[in-house]
């Protein structure tokens, strides 16, 4: 079927694209001119925002973050350590005592060929002795060159303790001794920093192996 003719009279007008995107372009710049701020509220409204972008932001802990330790027990207490610090557990045997150094270096231990100084953790931090117990473990700590080992009568096992769980040391252990503590779990395991102590050379005995 042909197409319809054009009605007579009736002429068609092209659409001017450039003139209707000409039109577009002023009513939005229109828009965006009516919705402007004043100077002075401009300049507060760029001041907040400069000020919030400087703004550091502040860590947040998260709701599960958390230490892992191994747990022990010396001289009838509760003691725990950061398990990325215990290298391994090792039976106490063959302890050999050393004369001229601290009460607390009860002697030095060959761990398959190495010397390593054993602490007893209670002398160290001057707490009273409550009786003679098993002191059958060593548990060897280590960062880095530096290692020893401390007592433990007996080894509880590993877990997570939240860090919103511990709470300050204990009042009664002040003083120096008190900077190698991290604090007190709600199980009244006394928690140790390994890190600090690790780093104290005045604890570390050094020997040679003869032959």
């Amino acid at each position: 079927m042909p197409p319809p003719e054009p009605l007579p009279g009736k002429k068609k007008t092209p659409i001017d694209w450039h003139e209707i995107e000409r039109r577009m372009e002023a009513m939005r710049a229109a828009i965006e001119h009516a919705w402007a701020p004043a100077p002075e509220e401009a300049k507060r409204i760029l001041k907040a925002r400069a000020q919030a972008l400087a703004r550091a932001p502040e860590p947040a802990e998260a709701a599960d973050a958390h230490i892992e330790v191994v747990e022990f027990t010396l001289a009838y207490e509760r003691y725990a350590i950061e398990s990325h610090c215990v290298r391994e557990v090792y039976p106490l045997d063959n302890l050999t005592p050393l004369p001229c150094t601290p009460a607390f270096v009860l002697g030095i231990v060959n761990v398959r060929g190495e010397i390593l100084s054993v602490i007893d953790i209670k002398k160290f931090f001057d707490l009273p002795e409550k009786g003679l117990t098993d002191l059958n473990k060593v548990i060897v700590l280590q960062s880095g060159d530096m290692a020893f080992g401390i007592l433990a009568d007996a080894i509880i096992g590993a877990r997570r303790i939240p860090i919103v769980d511990i709470q300050p040391s204990l009042p009664t252990l002040t003083g120096i001794r008190a900077e190698y503590l991290r604090g007190v779990t709600p199980e009244c395991s006394v928690i140790l920093d390994a890190e600090k102590l690790l780093a104290d050379e005045k604890i570390i005995v050094r020997e040679q192996v003869e032959g």
